[in-house]
């Protein structure tokens, strides 16, 4: 089974830089986190790893930015990085200000119990996300 690529490889030149950006990023964080991701956008895992890997052409959609960057912990300066390449990429769509009211998105600080288990306090603030995110969406 041979990589698809892309048809014009100079046109998915730049959206391949970002996603090898974001594919370095992944690659330092804990194993597990393509499924996280997906949990957290609510999508398949083989659609983050179209999104993730520079060998796809499918681009990462700028309404899962903000998402991806809070999963993945990016520091300013990988956001940064990576936003700089985004905008390279897609200069009509790039987020102005992620996680600053330029996306689309408002953050909300919200309480919630301290779990003993690590995986299952994860696991309670993902399922919020999700939450908080389908609900948007339907209400859209």
């Amino acid at each position: 089974m041979t990589a698809p690529v892309s048809a014009d490889p100079v046109a998915g030149e730049p959206v391949a830089a970002y996603k090898r950006i974001l594919q370095r990023i992944i690659d330092k964080r804990p194993s597990g986190m393509r499924l996280k991701i997906a949990h957290a956008l609510g999508k398949h895992k083989s659609f983050v790893s179209q999104i993730t890997n520079p060998i796809y052409p499918v681009p990462v959609p700028a309404r899962h930015l903000d998402t991806i960057f809070e999963i993945c912990r990016f520091t300013p300066e990988e956001r940064a990085e990576f936003l700089d390449a985004y905008a390279r990429a897609h200069p009509a769509r790039a987020p102005r200000s992620s996680s600053a009211g330029g996306s689309g998105h408002r953050i909300l600080t919200i309480e919630v119990p301290l779990l003993a288990d690590p995986k299952k306090q994860e696991a309670l603030e993902d399922l919020i996300r999700q939450f908080a995110r389908r609900v948007a969406d339907l209400l859209q």
